[in-house]
């Protein structure tokens, strides 16, 4: 695998009211988009560059697992959670990793469901990073129940102690949600992925790869037959997995919501935890897609215009997430609630008050710059605003669960939460085993829908023309 070098960056941002936007540059066919998204996974030598950032990430992935492992011998006493801080930075990296999958879903299906043709270029990596975002996530729930070696107790089976789940937990509730979520969107993703593992099956030069490709892209031949089904079956899951997206998160809102605590207790946490999701699940596609496009040479596929119309995305739910925190605020004020009061100004103003202002400063103030074109344009500017939401968005879920903890409700249970050396490898080591995942995926799958991408360009249409760049940006969809 070589880096490629990309051509001069093309801006395809601007708005022409007589014609669609061009998505494809440079002149793009059939046979040059399977050549250049094809190519990678074909490559027999893995360039150097890739093999340093896989080395670093299997290291962390390495140093998560032994972390675990000293803690189911240990316990939970290792990590920095005390009375009455009883929930610490596990259930604040959970909530934090189902958010990170969210943009994948939304990409996928929501924007499928509208017809929105600029999301082909991006769809596969966003859903892929939802996939690993949902298995980093899926580790904490795991690891900080107490007694990890009985996690089938979360699960309704049948056992010989005739001992049911508690229905009416929401910790419960999130096993089944967030459960449902990584199945289905595990399943649509593999299932758009079929025809272009069958396009490198039949690329493939050795025995080997020919035979995997072949076994997972399903005995895939394109007829028409073939293609009838999939786009049915496309269109389903894409029906199946909408919902999803609001139901997820609210679900893991409910953790909190549910509680009598002031700070928890309030009915705003559905959609604000959605807003939220999408706000840094985005954020963490531009922050993927900006390297991975330069260092694959994919600038003409995922263009200027994808990343602008995912930063206005930003831009717009970081709005919503500065509405959520301003409106719980009055709330506190308006219900004239003495604890809940205390609770709110006890986050602006109290021990934990650097988080807060780190939090709204990322969340609130950092994506106000996307109202600047040169900034939504701008590769490396993007990924330092996306970098900042991302770090933001984890220090709402900490604000959220600590400083709602760390005083209780008689001065003599006021504690000071800080993490320990564990909760912190933990927490970095989880970025381990997603960027493990995330490299192996770029390194041996279609990083790009390459189906999905001819179906959007302007030959499949029939309009298109041996030169015309007139014919391309009107009949792409913008």
């Amino acid at each position: 695998m070589s880096s490629a070098v990309a051509s001069h960056e093309i801006d395809n941002t601007r708005d022409d009211p007589t014609r669609r936007a061009q998505l494809i540059l440079g002149g793009q066919d059939f046979h040059t988009v399977t050549e250049m998204v094809a190519g990678i996974p074909e490559q027999e030598r893995i360039n150097r560059n890739w093999w340093f950032a896989f080395t670093l990430a299997v290291s962390l992935a390495g140093m998560f697992g032994l972390n675990i492992a000293y803690l189911f011998w240990e316990g939970t006493g290792i990590w920095g959670n005390n009375n009455p801080v009883g929930w610490g930075w596990p259930i604040v990296n959970f909530v934090f990793w189902v958010g990170i999958g969210h943009a994948g879903t939304l990409i996928s299906a929501i924007l499928f469901l509208l017809r929105q043709q600029w999301r082909t270029s991006i769809n596969r990596f966003a859903e892929a990073m939802t996939i690993f975002a949902v298995v980093c996530a899926l580790v904490f729930p795991g690891i900080h129940i107490g007694r990890p070696w009985l996690p089938y107790w979360m699960f309704p089976l049948p056992n010989q102690m005739s001992m049911w789940p508690n229905f009416r937990s929401p910790l419960l509730w999130d096993v089944f949600a967030v459960g449902t979520y990584g199945t289905v969107s595990a399943l649509f993703w593999y299932y758009g992925l079929i025809p272009d593992l069958a396009t490198i099956r039949d690329r493939a030069k050795t025995k080997i790869r020919k035979f995997a490709y072949g076994v997972f892209s399903l005995g895939w031949t394109g007829s028409a037959r073939h293609w009838h089904r999939y786009e049915r079956t496309y269109l389903i899951l894409a029906a199946l997995c909408t919902p999803l997206v609001l139901s997820v998160h609210s679900v893991v809102s409910f953790d909190f919501a549910t509680a009598q605590l002031p700070g928890w207790h309030t009915t705003i946490f559905p959609p604000y935890f959605v807003a939220g999701a999408i706000f840094s699940g985005f954020a963490m596609v531009v922050t993927l897609a900006v390297p991975a496009r330069a260092f694959f040479g994919l600038q003409n596929l995922i263009t200027l215009r994808h990343l602008e119309n995912m930063n206005k995305i930003i831009l717009a739910t970081g709005m919503m997430v500065g509405y959520a925190y301003s409106m719980e605020f009055f709330i506190a004020w308006y219900g004239a609630n003495e604890y809940e009061g205390f609770t709110f100004f006890n986050r602006a103003f109290g021990p934990y008050a650097w988080a807060y202002w780190i939090m709204v400063s990322c969340n609130v103030i950092s994506p106000q710059l996307f109202w600047f074109k040169k900034i939504r344009t701008t590769p490396w500017m993007m990924v330092i605003v996306c970098i900042f939401v991302n770090i933001g968005m984890w220090f709402e879920r900490f604000v959220i669960t600590v400083t709602s903890l760390h005083r209780d409700f008689l001065p003599s249970s006021w504690g000071y939460f800080s993490p320990t050396i564990f909760d912190i490898m933990l927490f970095v080591g989880s970025f381990g085993l997603f960027f493990t995942l995330f490299l192996l995926f770029l390194r041996w799958l279609p990083v790009v829908a390459i189906a999905e991408v001819k179906a959007g360009m302007p030959a499949a249409h029939g309009h298109h023309e041996e030169h015309g760049h007139e014919a391309e940006g009107a009949a792409t969809h913008g």
